[in-house]
């Protein structure tokens, strides 16, 4: 297939759809891989989503990232591991679709996602529509071909000041050209917010890892994400400013408020709670 429909497609098969209603799927994540970032499954269950809903408009339109209130994150995801996935669409207009879903593994949920919002456009302005039709018959038929995705390019986070405990800031250099933009979009590439929000928490990890101490045999990790809010597309080349800033609670998970900007704007934000796990 290419780069198009593997280099950044997170559905294999669509079992089960009622378009603009609900749909359910597998993906599996390729065994080769060293790792897969819990963000990517919640990517999936978004994407299903995004088929349930552009069936429904019958392709003229179709979702983009906008908002989500709550993600939570439950299991580590491993090479290998078969998703379920499930989409549920509480209402699909021209204007957006709101949905909520979960991906699981053996029956154990990995992550779950709550009141998320994602405006729709006009297809055309992204993708070509007939393709996707094609696509999509082709998952709700055979299903497409396993180990499509190959990884991702480094994305690494440039250090900027800190404080020990409290803060950390970085910037990331969106890559000028990268494999997922020939699914993420290939008429108008844009960074993947899932993407985004993964460099996000591996920055507040830092902080969160210095305050919470660990002790041998476990390990810091996001627990829940909250109010993520994408203002805007993130072109490829752009220079991304992030922080994460700590907020006191009386929840014993270090929690802190998570930005992005560029250009001084601001471009993506969200609260982040990480606490302490044991390493399986």
């Amino acid at each position: 297939m290419g780069g198009r429909f593997g280099a950044f497609s997170f559905v294999d098969r669509i079992t089960e759809v009622v378009p603009g209603m609900r749909a359910r799927g597998s993906y599996q994540v390729p065994k080769g891989l060293d790792a897969f970032p819990s963000a990517l499954a919640a990517e999936a269950v978004g994407q299903l989503a995004a088929w349930a809903s552009m069936a429904k408009l019958e392709f003229r339109r179709r979702p983009v990232a906008g908002l989500a209130r709550e993600t939570r994150f439950l299991r580590k995801v491993r090479p290998g591991d078969v998703l379920t996935l499930e989409a549920d669409l509480e209402s699909c207009t021209d204007d957006d679709v709101a949905y909520a879903g979960r991906a699981t593994v053996d029956g154990e949920a990995v992550i779950a996602l709550d009141q998320c919002l994602g405006p729709m456009l006009p297809t055309e302005d992204f993708d070509d529509p007939e393709a996707l039709r094609r696509d999509y018959a082709l998952l709700c038929g055979a299903g497409a071909p396993n180990a499509r995705f190959a990884g991702l390019p480094a994305l690494a986070l440039e250090p900027g000041e800190a404080v020990a405990g409290e803060r950390a800031s970085a910037t990331l250099r969106v890559p000028a050209s990268a494999l997922f933009f020939e699914d993420h979009f290939p008429r108008r590439p844009v960074f993947p917010a899932t993407l985004l929000l993964d460099r996000q928490i591996r920055l507040a990890l830092g902080p969160a890892r210095e305050a919470l101490k660990p002790d041998a045999g476990e390990e810091v990790a996001a627990a829940r994400v909250l109010d993520v809010k994408v203002r805007t597309f993130i072109p490829p080349g752009e220079v991304l400013e992030l922080t994460a800033q700590r907020v006191a609670t009386d929840d014993p998970l270090w929690t802190a408020r998570l930005s992005a900007r560029a250009n001084g704007k601001a471009v993506a934000t969200a609260r982040v709670e990480i606490g302490k796990r044991s390493i399986a």
